[in-house]
């Protein structure tokens, strides 16, 4: 989660704004079945345990609720400190309390991406992530910023550790191992979608380097081999997930990644979507031009290198601040034109970036992430769009020649209204699911209304 983003707004200069079509270039994420997949859903995480009340914090009423609301993803974070303490020592308590987490997805047809959380690289600073036996600083200093924890980022200390894990050949091996046993562990497990490698990556700047130039070098000359490695542990285990690859969280600003091609054949890009304004406690600002920057930046990548893209992460601390309705509005657009799915932050009950308040209602605007869509499209899609304003879903889509014939909707809580045509039929599973099947080969178009 990027916050404190006076920082980045200090030292960034916005790109400019420039709306185009975006996604068409664009892969879209698939099921083992070949279906074309969209991912609606939220992170779920639990950082205030560790140790024997690791997730403690996660129940299955969150993946319950999630599913019932219209989502069918999460983004589960854990974390390397709490997977191994020491090194080579495993925690398969840890691991049960993953699995517990993955079975309650899977009872609520959930899929969930594992994310190796990290903020501010870890415990030696007093978060959570890479564990202090593999934090290596060189003495170098380090200043707690307690009212703006992302500033954190640009202490030395923190920056030489990320240098030390990416180069130093021990660390290498010890975060490959940790991919290894995760994979090896759940791959398997029907709930899991992918793996995140590794959660808003930083690095160090050279002297006389600005931070877009830093952050551009760090992702080609670091991050991109990392990814190559940890694909390969992965593969050692698991040869059908999803590898998510994030760029370090400067994209947020309009800035294109360096990252290079990712050398396995199911990668998915997974930037982060966060403002820097709105990260340190204003409204939007429609017409700063912000997400059509973003937009345009951040899908350089993934025409270039052929792979779709899930937003990872992306929502403000303060949802009802000055014009975030048109806010939402603006994302979900802006998301739906060039992304598989994605990731909102976060799923819990209470206040700041919580989806939910505590009584389990959704907190001011964060209703309208909440839209019909397909989860899953046997066929090559034409067109898919929700009108807010009319509260119309419709899906255009040739049938597949062969293999499945079922394409699976999400409806959130109300009544829906659901026709096709092409010759298809619609079937209601539940309240909130729903399958079209259609012929072979047929051009199909599925309406969805309020009734």
């Amino acid at each position: 989660m990027l916050t404190a983003g006076a920082v980045l707004a200090a030292l960034l200069t916005p790109a400019t704004a420039h709306a185009e079509e975006t996604g068409a270039d664009i892969p879209r994420l698939t099921d083992r079945n070949g279906r074309v997949l969209t991912l609606r859903g939220w992170n779920i995480e639990d950082k205030a345990h560790r140790g024997e009340d690791a997730l403690t914090a996660v129940t299955e009423r969150h993946l319950r609720d999630l599913r019932a609301r219209g989502f069918d993803f999460a983004r589960l974070l854990v974390f390397w400190d709490d997977l191994e303490p020491a090194p080579g020592r495993y925690s398969r308590g840890y691991l049960r309390k993953i699995e517990r987490v993955l079975d309650w997805a899977g009872r609520h047809d959930v899929k969930v991406v594992i994310d190796a959380h990290q903020d501010v690289f870890g415990p030696a600073f007093g978060h959570r992530g890479i564990p202090e036996w593999a934090t290596r600083t060189d003495g170098l200093p380090f200043t707690a910023h307690p009212d703006d924890w992302f500033a954190e980022y640009f202490e030395p200390a923190v920056q030489r550790a990320f240098t030390h894990l990416y180069e130093d050949e021990d660390l290498r091996r010890a975060q490959a191992g940790m991919w290894r046993t995760l994979a090896a562990r759940f791959a398997r497990h029907p709930a899991v979608l992918g793996y995140d490698l590794i959660n808003e990556p930083m690095g160090e700047p050279k002297p006389g380097e600005d931070l877009p130039t830093a952050a551009r070098r760090i992702e080609r000359e670091q991050l991109t081999p990392m990814y190559d490695r940890l694909a390969d542990a992965v593969r050692s285990a698991d040869r059908d997930a999803w590898l998510f690859v994030e760029p370090t969280p400067i994209v947020g600003e309009g800035v294109p990644t360096g990252l290079g091609r990712v050398h396995d054949p199911r990668v998915v890009y997974a930037p982060h979507f966060y403002d820097a304004a709105m990260e340190a406690g204003a409204g939007y600002d429609p017409g700063a031009g912000w997400i059509e920057a973003y937009e345009r930046a951040v899908t350089a990548y993934p025409k270039r290198y052929r792979v779709p893209v899930v937003v990872g992460e992306w929502g403000p601390p303060d949802s009802s601040l000055p014009h975030m309705d048109r806010f939402y509005r603006d994302a979900m657009a802006s998301l739906g034109r060039y992304t598989s799915g994605w990731a909102g932050y976060v799923w819990c009950y209470g206040g700041g970036y919580c989806a939910l308040d505590g009584t389990g209602a959704f907190r001011v605007h964060k209703e309208l992430t909440a839209e019909p869509y397909a989860e899953a499209v046997a066929g090559t899609v034409r067109s898919a769009a929700y009108d807010a304003g009319t509260g119309v879903y419709r899906l255009v889509y040739r049938a597949a020649p062969r293999g499945s014939r079922v394409t699976e909707l999400s409806l959130p809580p109300g009544a829906w209204r659901i026709t096709a045509d092409g010759g298809a039929s619609v079937v209601r599973r539940t309240a909130g699911r729903a399958r079209v099947t259609a012929a072979p080969g047929g051009l199909v178009t599925v309406t969805v209304e309020r009734g």
